[in-house]
């Protein structure tokens, strides 16, 4: 990550410090090979507002706080503004978040990414899209510049950071799992916690279905009890039934014997009942007739109403054919009465025509003195470009004519001089050295500004052309719509005189319409001679049809007549008693018959009823034991996914991996130390500390060998400036590590007053250090913030608050060059 620019809109400390409401910073103009770039200013100058804004994250690390409510006590006006760009991996971004007091306190965040010169909201692949919300906001930064934790802890040291030796054991496995890359073992384990979470709820599924199984094999065995001796009841009612049979054909037997008897009553009987019958058989033929008449007459009615559907269908037809020929007649007589104005149409649009092509030549003529206008503004805009490279150059040449002339100017002041010791003086020959440099810097500086004064000239004179052509784009635009309205004059012209071809179908269709309306065949009449002779065949088959019906019902009517006298003729005689005693015998047998069936019936039921459950028990044993199989399979495989959630946690491969980092942490920590402050001192990480009990367990301990008194010591109880030289390397081995792994690789560092306890010599030190984290770690740039002026005159450029709280400068900061550089 690499700020580009910075623009703060109503900060506190901003305006407690330069009395400014907007604050514009333009790093971008700083030198390329300026490494070390330094914040000076003095104590409430707003150094740390500023360098707590350099970075994207929701947060002010050097007041504390995550997300929007970070801004809130530092802010005053009702809208205030920060607007961040930024460069991380070959790409451009820009931040925005807009602390809103008015009222309500509300904060809006929007990432946007540079496409092709445009600023457009940046999307993630998931599609996740910024869109002003907070968490949105986090989400996308994070996924481009990685987690804030690990940002603040490795890149932005601020002021009142905790120091590593104090990290808790989770958080320091939570920084280095983040530095390991180690995101996705952490995700494996937490999709398998849920993967056994998952099991463990489907086992007790089973559980439970394994119990409800269990009280249905319970219940089946109870209802299998109770049916007990069913096969038995089913011979035993089969005997019974057999006995009931014998008595009731005893009881058919005696009655057959009786009827026999009774030989004449029955002849009699058999008279009365044929009669009875003859005149059931009259009273249904008499009803099928009359079913028929009903039906024949539904019959004549739909014929009827067909007939009276074709006249309305006809009639219909001939009102639509009617109809249709008017309505032709109404638009042919419609389109003649357009017949002059598509005769002048068509005189007029060979003249509007000629006018459109007209306004057209003078259009392109104006877009080509557009086009040259447009030229004339990039040639302008590159010659303002090339002008203030060259006020840069000038600018850089004349610090480096400064520095030369202060540097000779040592030549009369250095003590050596006219000694034995100056042939041996190596600030004497460097000044010497300058002194040559001189007039090439000189030289230099007037060919820049020979330079400078023609590029001047030549915008002068570039922006008088300018403006003399800025009416060009007014005559394009008044001869764009003269020839839009010629065009569309002339499209009307042509749309009328194409109207010419309609005209005469027209003509044709009027002469057609006008015949068909004269014709006699769509003169809508009531019945055609068809339609009525139809009608009249209906009428008389219904007049034949009761004619015929009445003749019937009299020839029915007398036939049962006849058949009631023949019956009343014939005596009812009822039965001997003994036949009424064979009967009633023969019933109740056939009644006990019926009982007895009855009952094997329900036997039989019960012995179905007794296998159905046998098998139902059956199955019920299949099930708990295939369950019980299925169960064992779960619970072993939720042990296997158990022991691989504890492989992939934070106490597994995670803590392992971090045991492996510790000693490359150390080994870059004591590099550090090395190069920068010598063997004295070197620092060994444990990561596995021993327990009260004699054994280990997971921690972070920092132990620092001290050559000269030969102890191990823990950082925790060495001397303030130690422990700040200690941390320092501590954190930037951390940020070497992370360059080193290529997990989020940065190209700028951040630190804040970090070097308040140290000595005059550490503090030289501590400035070699800087550089060797930026060698080793391949950074671009480090910004940092303090208080010794030593340490400030020895960074490669300096952002200057002190000059920049003159009322008189600008408000916005554009390099060395400018107020504050």
């Amino acid at each position: 990550m690499r700020p580009v620019s910075l623009t703060m809109t109503g900060f506190c400390g901003i305006r407690a410090g330069l009395g400014r409401e907007t604050l514009r910073v333009d790093l971008h103009a700083l030198p390329e090979d300026a490494h070390l770039v330094a914040i000076a200013g003095a104590n409430g100058r707003g150094k740390s507002t500023l360098m707590d804004n350099l970075h994207p994250y929701l947060c002010l690390p050097s007041r504390g706080g995550m997300g929007g409510s970070a801004y809130y006590d530092h802010v005053y006006l009702p809208e205030s503004e920060k607007d961040l760009v930024w460069a991380h991996a070959g790409q451009r971004y820009r931040s925005q978040v807009v602390i809103r007091l008015n009222g309500r306190r509300r904060t809006e965040a929007y990432l946007c990414q540079d496409v092709a010169g445009r600023w457009q909201p940046l999307e993630l692949a998931d599609g996740t899209r910024s869109d002003g919300k907070l968490e949105t906001y986090q989400r996308c930064v994070e996924a481009v510049c990685g987690r804030a934790e690990t940002f603040f802890t490795a890149i932005f040291s601020a002021q009142g950071k905790r120091p590593l030796s104090d990290y808790r054991n989770a958080d320091i496995k939570t920084l280095l799992a983040d530095l390991l890359g180690l995101a996705q073992l952490r995700t494996l384990g937490e999709q398998a916690r849920d993967t056994a979470r998952l099991l463990k709820a489907g086992l007790q599924v089973l559980q439970h279905e394994q119990a409800a199984a269990g009280d249905a094999a319970q219940r089946v065995a109870t209802q299998r009890h109770a049916l007990a001796g069913s096969t038995a009841r089913v011979t035993a009612c089969r005997a019974e039934c057999a006995a009931a049979r014998r008595v009731c054909e005893q009881a058919r037997a005696d009655l057959l014997a009786r009827r026999q008897d009774e030989a004449h009553w029955q002849h009699l009987q058999g008279r009365r009942a044929a009669l009875l019958q003859a005149i059931d058989t009259l009273a249904t033929a008499q009803a099928q007739a009359e079913r028929q008449r009903a039906r024949q007459q539904q019959d004549e009615a739909a014929c009827l109403q067909r007939l009276q559907q074709r006249v309305a269908a006809r009639q219909a037809h001939q009102q639509q054919q009617c109809q249709h020929w008017q309505r032709q007649r109404r638009q042919a007589q419609s389109l003649l009465q357009q017949a002059g104005a598509v005769e002048l149409a068509e005189q007029r649009q060979a003249r509007a025509e000629q006018v459109l092509a007209a306004r057209e030549r003078r259009w392109r003529d104006a877009r080509q003195r557009l086009e040259g206008q447009h030229a004339e503004q990039h040639a302008q805009a590159v010659r303002q470009q090339r002008l203030a490279s060259v006020e840069r150059e000038a600018g850089q040449a004349a610090l480096r004519a400064h520095e030369l002339t202060q540097r000779g100017q040592l030549m009369g002041r250095v003590p050596c001089v006219g000694t034995d010791l100056q042939g041996r003086c190596a600030l004497l020959c460097e000044a010497r050295a300058a002194q040559a440099r001189i007039p090439d810097s000189a030289a230099d500086l007037a060919r820049l500004a020979q330079e400078q004064t023609a590029l001047q000239q030549a915008v002068v004179e570039g922006q008088a052309r300018v403006d003399a052509g800025a009416a060009v784009a007014a005559d394009v635009i008044a001869a764009e719509a003269r020839v839009q309205r010629a065009r569309q004059r002339s499209g009307r012209f042509a749309q009328r005189a194409a109207l010419s071809a309609e005209l005469g179908r027209a003509r044709q269709t009027l002469r057609e319409a006008e015949a068909a309306l004269r014709q006699p065949a769509l003169t809508v009449v009531g019945e055609t001679a068809d339609e009525q002779a139809e009608r009249a065949q209906l009428r008389a088959a219904q007049a034949e049809r009761e004619e015929q019906q009445a003749v019937q019902a009299q020839h029915d009517r007398q036939q049962r007549e006849r058949l009631q006298a023949e019956l009343a003729s014939v005596p009812d005689g009822d039965g001997a008693v003994r036949r009424a005693d064979a009967e009633a015998a023969l019933q109740a047998a056939s009644a006990a018959v019926d009982a007895a069936e009855q009952t094997l019936a329900a036997a039989l039921l019960d012995a179905q009823q007794a296998a159905a459950l046998d098998e139902q028990a059956r199955q019920l044993r299949d099930a708990l034991r295939q369950r019980a199989g299925r169960m064992a399979q779960v619970g072993t495989t939720l042990s296997q996914w158990q022991v691989f959630a504890r492989c992939m946690s934070p106490d597994g491969l995670i803590a392992l991996a971090i045991d492996d980092a510790g000693p490359t942490l150390a080994g870059l920590t004591n590099a550090l130390l090395m190069a920068c402050y010598g063997p004295r001192f070197s620092v060994t990480i444990h990561t596995q500390v021993p327990t009260a009990q004699g054994g280990l367990r997971e921690g972070f301990d920092i132990q620092v060998q001290d050559a000269e008194s030969g102890q191990s010591r823990p950082v925790g109880v060495m001397s303030g400036g130690e422990r700040i030289w200690i941390n320092e390397c501590l954190v930037r081995a951390v940020a070497l590590y992370l360059a080193q792994q290529g997990g989020g690789q940065y190209d700028t560092v951040f630190s804040d007053e970090a070097d308040g306890a140290l000595d005059a010599d550490r503090k030289r030190m501590f400035m070699a250090m800087k550089r060797e984290v930026l060698r080793l770690g391949g950074y671009q740039r480090e910004y940092f913030i303090s208080q010794t002026p030593e340490l400030t005159a020895m960074a490669d450029a300096v952002i200057d608050l002190e000059a920049w709280a003159v009322q008189d400068n600008p408000d916005v900061w554009r390099g060395p060059n400018s107020a504050c550089g």
